[in-house]
């Protein structure tokens, strides 16, 4: 077995390979950039080496600079992780040459199927059933059009060495077609080093389900069975779970055999993955082979109890995989929630800076008998950085049932502290609560049907709206004692603690009466309706733990004038407990409108204005591209709201702007 090993990557998935190399007594070595010079994964290792510069292209995919750090500390294998150079042919070949193990496919599975194009015709050839489209590489936008309308649309454009979400568009029509070409192929470039695009038809309502493969040097090959990986942004994955709640028995074997004949069509070792597009009626279509370790693998891991990486590894040092296909069962139920700096309220748009506050929930068993874990490469008062991929951490739960594991993430989510960015983690709250999603009735387009003017903030329900306010006014009754013992008030003048109070939340008012004993408090609601609540929280805790009505509420807490800010379930709220009193002049008070700034564009997130659409003077329309904003490798084109006039450019191309700069104003 290798003595030590080098990971090309960084952030969580280095992190995670560490971990499973320390576990096989396996010395690691870290690369970093500039930017990475205090990251989590540089500490983590036993080692550590600067490569370069901040951006990707000077540091993580320049090959030379990978090589250089492995004759520097005689690392005997390399683990790409995914993105960066893990699927890159030349660098495989260099290890190769170098005498240095590829913790990953050899170079010729590599080649044949890390290119889009090139799978799609292997796999054509092997009889697997492909999505139609234009496989040959496309010169420019008139020649995108016009293969577009062959095809018939919609039709999705991708980036031929792409993944991850980048570099891919879905084009409606003529004009989306030309421009999704032209920002795919810059995408591509600045994400890949290369921009070669095809087309092909975008299957409507279709679901995205994953078979994971495993295959050692002896001709040995299995699959560990399906992920679904539907919810999905921007092509972006947020949501998996294994298995998938869709395939029956007949569907997932059919889907595991062809995956596993594939990557024997290539002579395949290591971990790899077969993505398939799945329909209404179970048809499905192969899209592509991802030739390395995926993001979402956990789930695998946790409804297998196979650790991946070990194998990968394993598989590197010439071992025979130790199971067959029948020992691989499927035992319980996994999510997976993707945690990115990307703020849902400002159609989750980038956001970067210090983690102010980072508190992961306590991994391993729960009280409930399900798992958390999270993969995470931050720690709290480190930086997210505009050079990388907003991803965060993976939060995942495993229980014995899809229910069960739901409920585990549920709670999870809301014990989960992060704050000094923009973030999604009310996202995958409201996510984890919405019917369609508990039903399992899931697709591609579930967050683009579900939310077609962007997440505002989830409202609760009746039943849960009432347990937030038991929970709220038992916290107010807690922090009312504790202001009562404040010293140097006036003598004679003792505060006493109310048992009647108003509680307002989200709309809804609940005038509730609060008993008490020592072993916690009884809110009895005006309806007659009793829910008892327990709790070992105190003023000041940013994390409330509680029991209402018999079962567990975690809340999120921040201090506002008669109240509390509540986060919970994916909703941000503001929770006045006032005496019936002060509700009563409460409802006088006039209302602070926020203000007008329907006159200016304003940059929604840090980032590098690529280019500028329009003139000062130009009339403009409703829907027109204004100007191109690039935030964390994604191009992002800002349309006008309305029909106006441009009265004055604030910026120019190659500017870097910060939130709420001001990029043009109108008349």
């Amino acid at each position: 077995m290798f003595d030590k090993i080098l990971i090309a990557n960084r952030g969580e998935i280095a992190c995670r390979v560490i971990k499973s190399a320390r576990k096989m007594g396996i010395k690691t070595v870290a690369v970093y950039s500039d930017a990475d010079k205090n990251a989590l994964h540089v500490q983590m290792a036993d080692e550590a080496l600067h490569i370069g510069a901040s951006p990707a292209a000077q540091s993580y995919i320049v090959i030379d600079k990978i090589m250089e750090a492995i004759r520097q500390t005689g690392a005997q294998a390399v683990h790409p992780g995914y993105g960066f150079l893990s699927e890159n042919m030349k660098f495989a070949e260099a290890l190769e040459a170098e005498g240095v193990a590829f913790i990953g496919p050899p170079s010729g599975a590599i080649e044949a199927m890390g290119d889009k194009i090139t799978s799609k015709k292997l796999a054509a050839e092997a009889g697997v059933s492909t999505v139609p489209g234009y496989m040959g590489l496309i010169e420019d936008a008139d020649e995108a059009v016009k293969i577009s309308r062959e095809i018939g649309y919609p039709v999705m454009i991708k980036a031929s060495a792409g993944g991850g979400g980048k570099g891919m568009r879905i084009a409606w029509n003529d004009e989306e077609a030309r421009e999704g070409f032209q920002s795919s192929k810059n995408e591509a470039a600045s994400s890949f080093g290369d921009d070669r695009i095809f087309i092909e038809k975008f299957v409507t309502q279709p679901r995205h389900i994953e078979i994971q493969v495993l295959a050692d040097k002896h001709g040995n090959c299995v699959y560990l069975h399906e992920r679904e990986c539907s919810i999905q942004r921007r092509n972006q994955k947020v949501i998996e779970e294994a298995p998938s709640p869709f395939l029956d028995p007949e569907t997932r074997r059919a889907m595991g055999e062809q995956a596993v004949a594939l990557a024997k069509a290539v002579d395949y070792c290591s971990a790899g993955t077969v993505e398939f597009i799945v329909d209404g009626d179970k048809n499905f279509y192969f899209l592509e082979m991802n030739t390395r370790l995926q993001v979402e693998h956990p789930v695998t891991e946790l409804i297998t109890g196979i650790d991946l990486v070990e194998q990968m590894i394993r598989v590197a040092d010439g071992e025979t995989l130790p199971f067959a296909q029948d020992d691989l069962k499927i035992n319980g139920w996994a999510m997976e929630s993707r945690l990115y700096a990307e703020d849902p309220y400002r159609n989750f748009l980038p956001s970067i800076g210090r983690l102010t506050r980072y508190r992961p929930p306590v991994e391993g068993k729960t009280e409930r008998g399900g798992i958390v874990r999270n993969d995470t490469g931050v720690y709290e008062g480190g930086e997210i950085s505009m050079f990388y991929d907003p991803m965060i951490a993976k939060l995942c739960t495993w229980a014995p049932t899809r229910e069960a594991a739901i409920e585990e993430m549920r709670l999870a989510l809301d014990t989960f502290e992060v704050e000094g960015i923009g973030h999604n983690l009310p996202f995958l709250s409201a996510v984890m609560d919405h019917s369609r999603f508990v039903s399992g009735a899931i697709t591609t387009a579930f967050i683009a049907e579900e939310y077609p003017d962007g997440f505002q903030g989830a409202v609760l329900d009746d039943e849960l709206l009432r347990r937030v306010a038991a929970a709220t006014a038992a916290m107010n009754r807690v922090a009312e004692i504790r202001r009562t013992r404040i010293s140097g008030t006036l003598g004679n003048h003792e505060r006493r603690v109310g048992e009647d109070w108003v509680v307002t939340l989200q709309g809804a008012e609940f005038r509730v009466h609060v008993g008490a004993d020592k072993a916690g408090a009884t809110i009895r609601f005006e309806d007659g309706q009793e829910l008892r609540v327990t709790s070992d929280w105190t003023p000041g805790q940013s994390l409330a733990r509680l029991e209402v009505g018999g079962a567990p509420l975690v809340l999120k807490v921040g201090k506002i004038p008669m109240g509390f800010r509540i986060r919970v379930r994916g909703a941000d709220l503001k929770v006045h407990v006032r005496t019936p009193r002060q509700a009563e002049l409460a409802k006088l008070m006039p209302e602070k409108l926020p203000p007008d700034t329907s006159k200016f564009l304003l940059c929604p997130m840090p980032g590098l204005i690529v280019k500028i659409n329009v003139a000062e003077g130009e009339e403009v329309q409703e829907g027109q591209a204004l100007c191109t904003v690039e935030a964390m490798k994604m191009e992002n084109i800002l349309r006008a709201e309305k029909r106006a006039i441009v009265s004055k450019i604030n910026a120019e191309p190659g500017a870097s702007l910060k939130v709420d700069d001001i990029i043009m104003e109108f008349e």
